[in-house]
């Protein structure tokens, strides 16, 4: 166990940043090539549902998978699940199938749930004392996919006759670069549990903890809610004549503020607690709504994006470790595997209502309708303040 800087965490967030290059590239190309091929206008976002919604189909499987092999088996099948399910969206697209564009992303989940577990891996490669700004420093990797995914999504998009066909075989080379690093890292032994041995608590009883239910709403919701906006935001761009360019630049602005925050977000965790800096995240979600309703211009887009980005990070970060309390390393496994499956139901939800509502009811509408989920999330945060001064006062 090291500090906060050592080689293998460094090359854990190099694994995120190309994660994250992955998933920009697929949230700026595949509504735009869904809507190219779809039959009906509000399938668009099917291939970015298909991809979350094969996360969620996928995210306990791969924690009792990780159960059985360990981190670093897992996330490198979870890699080469990436090459491929990339080179069948660039067949898919190459013979304008829209079906097997849907099915393509759907496999591709199944690295999602992966490498989605980076951020709750970080904290074994270090001293205990560090695991917030571990975590912090795992998620500071996705600053690379804010450069590389849109601009990856620009320059690609032409390498083939197809359009947006060389943008997909270039996330294969994404996913082989990634397989090369995680091979260079050195996870703690795993030991496989022993058959018959007790595993903790039932989930039943972890998940009626409130630092449980708090943590999994904070996380899901902002997720959902950021997905929503951001899964929708190339398709309301072109509707508004913005150039794809702008839509690109707006997308990185966005993915920087999910990413740049965690060089101190660790840090405002530890002096401040994950509560209030949660309760910032949702305040800067409320920022980007009312930003995106006073108007479509590239200014507006890119301001509301970027504080969506800012808030998801004080959220997702703050959430990951306030969960962290709720399980024993022995439960670790079926925790963050359920908390995973609620985050990415959540968020199919959101991508296929992204795509129904941006082509339906408009933006504006988009951004109204996503007050409701703030509202909730922000009355779960101020319950679990007030059951823990509660309990601090009669301690």
């Amino acid at each position: 166990m090291m500090g906060p800087m050592n080689v293998n965490l460094l090359l854990l967030s190099l694994c995120q940043g190309l994660f994250l290059t992955n998933n920009v590239t697929f949230i700026a190309i595949n509504g735009l090539v869904g809507l190219s091929l779809a039959p009906l206008g509000w399938m668009a976002t099917l291939p970015v549902t298909g991809y979350v919604v094969g996360a969620a189909l996928s995210a306990l499987p791969v924690a009792r998978l990780q159960a059985r092999l360990g981190r670093h088996r897992c996330f490198q099948i979870g890699l080469l699940v990436a090459a491929g399910s990339a080179a069948l969206c660039a067949v898919a697209v190459t013979v304008h199938s829209f079906w097997l564009l849907v099915g393509a992303t759907l496999v591709a989940g199944f690295y999602s749930a992966n490498a989605s577990l980076y951020r709750f891996a970080g904290p074994e490669l270090v001293a205990p004392a560090f695991k917030e700004r571990a975590i912090s420093l795992v998620l500071a990797g996705g600053i690379a996919g804010a450069f590389l995914g849109p601009n990856l999504a620009s320059a690609a998009r032409g390498w083939l006759a197809v359009p947006f066909a060389g943008a997909y075989l270039a996330l294969v080379g994404v996913a082989l670069l990634s397989l090369l690093a995680m091979s260079f890292i050195r996870f703690p032994e795993h030991r496989p549990p022993a058959p018959g041995v007790a595993a903790g608590r039932p989930l039943a009883e972890l998940a009626r903890q409130p630092v449980f239910i708090v943590a999994v709403v904070a996380a899901a919701l902002g997720y959902g809610v950021m997905n929503l906006l951001m899964a929708a935001t190339p398709l309301a761009m072109q509707l508004c004549q913005h150039p794809f360019e702008s839509a690109a630049l707006v997308l990185e602005w966005h993915v920087l503020g999910m990413f740049v925050p965690s060089f101190f977000t660790g840090h405002l965790i530890r002096r401040f607690g994950a509560l209030p800096v949660m309760g910032v995240g949702a305040l800067l979600n409320l920022v980007c709504v009312v930003v995106a309703l006073s108007g479509v211009e590239l200014m507006q887009f890119l301001i509301a994006l970027f504080a969506l980005g800012v808030g998801w990070n004080f959220l997702y970060t703050g959430g990951t470790t306030l969960f962290t309390l709720a399980y024993r390393p022995e439960e670790r496994n079926r925790a963050q595997g359920t908390m995973d499956l609620c985050i990415f139901s959540t968020m199919a939800v959101s991508s296929f209502s992204s795509g129904a509502l941006i082509t339906t009811q408009g933006w504006t509408w988009l951004n109204v309708g996503s007050l409701l989920p703030l509202g909730v999330l922000s009355l779960s945060l101020l319950w679990l303040a007030r059951r823990q001064r509660a309990v601090v006062a009669t301690a």
